[in-house]
Order: structure tokens, then sequence, then C-alpha cells
């Protein structure tokens, strides 16, 4: 979709509908989330594969965010600052042609010991969601989802 050249004026004849995508996007979001969750309700998340490259992504996600503690609530604020968004899109640009819908919207838990919820769930990157929960997974984080499925 393209609105014309950057600082050009939107005429709404011709514009398509935001609130429609807006829809969509939200619908694909949750659709996402609830499969997720469905998965890890059948399968221990440390014996999930994610993507092909998920032993890639990983090692490329250790080495950028050495400091990230996948047992803490993500720091929502330094995650969307203007260093954070900088360090992430050096991270994910690296996926732009290897992981379909690598920067697409997705909703992600904020910390490994809840459910999805309005203030345990974060709006974040497909590429975000991926490494941050291929970590959450090796290390057997999300394991109690599928224990507590099966208790």
């Amino acid at each position: 979709m393209s609105l014309g050249p950057a600082g050009a004026s939107l005429n709404p004849d011709q514009a398509e509908n935001f609130e429609d995508m807006e829809k969509q996007f939200a619908v694909k979001a949750v659709q996402h989330m609830t499969t997720y969750w469905a998965i890890l309700e059948k399968m221990k998340g440390s014996q999930l594969r994610l993507t092909k490259m998920d032993d890639e992504i990983y090692e490329h996600f250790k080495t950028d965010f050495p400091e990230f503690d996948p047992t803490k609530t993500i720091d929502e604020d330094q995650m969307k600052s203007k260093e954070g968004k900088e360090k992430w899109r050096n991270f994910m640009t690296t996926y732009e042609k290897k992981i379909g819908d690598y920067n697409f919207g997705t909703m992600l838990r904020s910390n490994p010991k809840y459910e999805y919820g309005e203030k345990e769930t974060i709006f974040a990157m497909r590429m975000q969601f991926y490494a941050i929960e291929i970590v959450r997974n090796r290390q057997g984080l999300n394991d109690w989802i599928y224990e507590q499925a099966h208790a």
C-alpha cells in the first residue's frame, strides 16, 4: 500500500479503509497468539522449533543481547527507546529475506511466567517474538504451559 510521496496530502476518497486494516491486523495477531498458546499446551516449549533457523536466531540473539534475562519481565520502555529500537532494527534486518513476515506485528508475553493478558502482553515485531520465545523455550521457561494443560 502506498500513500504517495512523503509530504503529499492524503486524499480520503482514494485512501484504503485504515479501520478495516487495523481490524485485520488485530485478527491476525490474535490468531498467532492463540495458535502459539495452543501449541505450547500440546508440546513442551523446550521441544519446539519455531523456525528452520532457530539455532542461528538463538546464537545471534545471545550475541547481540547478552544482557537479556529471559526469566525477567521485559522492559518495554527500554525495548522501545530510541537505542532499543535501533538495536532491534539492526538485529531484525538480518532476517528480512530469510523469515517471512519478520517485521509483522504480533503479541508477546512480557514475562514467561504468565499467560497472555492485558497487562502481561506487549506489541512486538515477529522477529522479536521469535528471538525471545526461542530463548525462553530453550531454557524450558514455557514448559509449565504444557504441564498445566496435562495436569
